[in-house]
């Protein structure tokens, strides 16, 4: 298989902060963690596994955080792709991984927001040690803390991006004006907010990245309730074109904006590579008409 025939490579390119180029349908590794995002996944082994074939289908984007397990995700990323060395290209060669802070964990499902300067430098620090890496490629706020000034959140992203521990900054959960406050302090290189086929309640916070080309990865990116029902509209065109319901969701967040990076998670290798292909099914006009009223 040549690097043309890879899944993932079928939805095209970004260049995530204007400067590095990743393939737009990547992996979010929440779920290879144990129950409720919390502890060691059942089958340890198994989930290196879907990493390493995540990265033989093409992806090159993988999103993840400090608070997913916490910490297991981030050790496990390590354990099946670090290939040595300390700078994030070579240590992972050339796949971009994309960590976050900002989000806390007391429990399985249980999630605090904590945007302290001082914890999101530590949290900054941990992650480097943990992935094994002298730079961050991306550096998201998990949230932004609103017991927090939010201008001291972003100064100190902004300090741990000058001092070269982070490359590219990115937000979570912003609204359009959040989004453009932060941008007078900080270059955005990315936003990512739940958006799928059934919730559109980021479409202007994408339509404003759209414009800035900001990368907007779209979390919870499969998303399709009863539009599979029988006759529904997702049943006609999966019928058309052959294609399953995840990966005709994905088709269409691929076609709604260039800027679009899913990154659909799951800890089953047979619905990664269902997910992966989902980059290379051709939506028609018609298609995309349906899918655009349907949300």
């Amino acid at each position: 298989m040549t690097s043309t025939d890879l899944p993932a490579h079928a939805g095209g390119t970004f260049e995530l902060g204007g400067d590095r180029s990743v393939h737009r349908m990547g992996y979010g590794a929440m779920r290879i963690t144990g129950e409720g995002v919390w502890g060691e996944p059942q089958d340890r082994d198994a989930a290196i596994a879907l990493l390493r074939r995540a990265v033989e289908l093409g992806v090159d984007l993988i999103d993840t955080a400090d608070s997913y397990g916490p910490f297991v995700s981030e050790e496990l990323i390590r354990a099946a792709l670090h290939t040595g060395g300390t700078d994030p290209t070579d240590a992972y060669g050339g796949v971009v991984i994309a960590t976050k802070a900002g989000l806390i964990r007391t429990g399985p499902g249980e999630w605090h927001t904590l945007g302290r300067p001082t914890y999101l430098r530590f949290a900054c620090e941990m992650s480097l040690r943990r992935l094994g890496v002298d730079t961050i490629e991306l550096f998201q706020l998990h949230r932004i803390d609103p017991e927090v000034a939010a201008e001291d959140q972003f100064a100190e992203l902004q300090a741990l991006k000058d001092e070269g521990k982070i490359r590219h900054i990115g937000l979570s959960e912003v609204s359009v004006e959040e989004l453009e406050h932060a941008s007078t302090m900080i270059d955005v290189a990315s936003v990512q907010n739940r958006y799928n086929l059934l919730d559109r309640g980021s479409e202007a916070v994408l339509d404003a990245c759209e414009a800035a080309g900001i990368g907007f990865l779209p979390w919870f990116p499969v998303a399709t309730g009863d539009l599979t029902r029988p006759g529904g509209p997702l049943d006609a065109i999966c019928a058309e074109t052959g294609a399953s319901p995840a990966q005709v969701a994905l088709a269409w967040l691929l076609h709604r904006s260039a800027v679009m990076l899913p990154i659909p998670g799951t800890s089953q290798r047979a619905h990664l590579e269902e997910n992966l292909a989902g980059a290379g099914v051709s939506l028609s006009a018609a298609h995309l008409a349906t899918l655009d009223q349907v949300g």
